[in-house]
């Protein structure tokens, strides 16, 4: 006897035997289940992109006045607001312009203190061109240079200079004279005779200085003796001091990155009494928190769809045990009287009774009710338009009345079956 033989005979008749297919029926469930979960994974991979991609960039810190890192300027923003300057903390180009005053003639109310102006657009540099405030660019490179500066241009880059380069000042500028070695080395510049070259390296200076439209234009090859690391050192203090010692309103522009939230909130300088740039500052959470609970909702969402109820098709099943129709009965009425259902009671015991009658007096069961009213109207002793309101009538409005209405329909039933 073959192995397909015996199996057919061990297995009980009218159930299948799955060693007949082979194994092939949970297969395709475990396929099913394997794509998925394949499918929850990928939409929770690609949710995490989404909001990476969403995520705002990195705050630009660098020579922040309200920073304590390294290269931040902290130290000497502090300093500012103990000698009584007004330092007033910008992060955009609107605020550092409402803070330094409206353009136009007059001497400069602000020095205007520009850092990492890589990070400006041509129009925001066009508009810093214009403001009515003496002008402190760190940094600068060629396009900067251009629109803020453009009677200097760049002679040598930050790479061909050792990073924190000591340098003396040789020149006849006060500030640099006084403050002594400075560590400026950085960028270097070019510039005509009119403006003052300072710190040299490699045969071009790091800072140069000069006057033009009414203010001064100071452009800084390195933000080393502004930043905390370096402020302490030498003579990068006195220098820092010295270049912002023209009016006593300073305002400090940190330029962030597209997309990114303030590094610090627009106001007074550390240690300072001036006022904030208005609409400056970062609200009290950080930018990254609303997209992180999105990313959290997200995944909720996606563990509900996996883990939530599937709708399919009905399923008729065999009951474990047998319910009496009695039972059945009673707690549909009890449900009803639960909810105070009279009117669903109502419909249920006139659709069955008329469902018993209907048959027995040869109509079809779509009958209309006045055919109906007089059949049964005829058959039994009632009127037909008490028939109509037995049968077809308004809803009871109390349990007395339900009960009135189910003897009444009894009744018109035994007449109604009897003849």
């Amino acid at each position: 006897m073959t192995g397909q033989a015996v199996a057919e005979a061990r297995a009980p008749s009218g159930i299948p035997d799955r060693t007949r297919s082979g194994g092939a029926g949970p297969a395709p469930a475990r396929r099913r289940r394997a794509v998925a979960a394949a499918a929850v994974a990928a939409l929770i991979l690609l949710g995490g992109v989404a909001v990476a991609m969403l995520l705002p960039s990195a705050p630009n810190g660098y020579l922040d006045p309200a920073s304590g890192a390294a290269d931040g300027s902290h130290a000497l923003a502090d300093i500012l607001g103990e000698r009584g300057f007004d330092v007033v903390r910008a992060y955009s180009t609107a605020q550092a312009l409402a803070a330094a005053g409206p353009s136009g003639r007059g001497a400069p109310a602000a020095t205007l203190v520009v850092t990492s102006p890589g990070l400006l657009t041509a129009g925001q540099r066009s508009q810093l061109a214009g403001a009515r405030a003496d002008l402190l660019v760190i940094g600068p490179g060629p396009a900067a240079l251009r629109t803020l500066a453009p009677a200097v241009f760049v002679a040598g880059l930050p790479a061909a200079v050792r990073h924190g380069n000591l340098v003396s000042p040789r020149c006849r500028l006060i500030a640099a004279r006084l403050a002594g070695t400075a560590n400026v080395a950085g960028y270097t510049y070019s510039s005509g005779s009119a403006a003052t070259g300072c710190y040299p390296s490699g045969g071009y200076p790091s800072l140069v200085t000069y006057a033009g439209r009414g203010r001064t234009v100071t452009i800084a090859g390195s933000g080393d003796p502004f930043s905390n690391a370096y402020l302490g050192r030498y003579g990068n203090a006195a220098l820092a001091l010295n270049l912002l010692d023209a009016t006593r309103r300073i305002v400090w522009l940190t330029p962030q990155p597209p997309g990114a939230g303030s590094a610090g909130a627009g106001g007074t300088g550390p240690g300072g009494g001036g006022t904030g740039a208005p609409g400056g500052g970062p609200g009290l959470l950080p930018e990254g928190v609303v997209l992180l609970f999105a990313q959290l909702g997200v995944a909720v969402l996606l563990a509900a769809a996996w883990r939530g109820r599937r709708f399919g098709p009905l399923i008729t099943e065999r009951l474990p045990v047998v319910v009496r129709a009695s039972e059945t009965v009673e707690g549909h009425a009890r449900l009803y009287q639960a909810r105070r259902a009279r009117g669903r009671a109502a419909e249920v015991l006139r659709a069955a009774m008329l469902g018993r009658v209907l048959p027995a007096l040869g109509l079809p069961p779509g009958a209309s009710p006045d055919a109906v009213a007089a059949l049964i109207a005829s058959r039994s002793g009632h009127s037909q338009a008490q028939v109509s309101a037995i049968v077809y009538g308004r809803a009871p409005s109390s349990d007395a009345e339900l009960v009135r209405l189910a003897r009444s329909l009894d009744e018109l039933e035994g007449e109604a079956c009897s003849r």
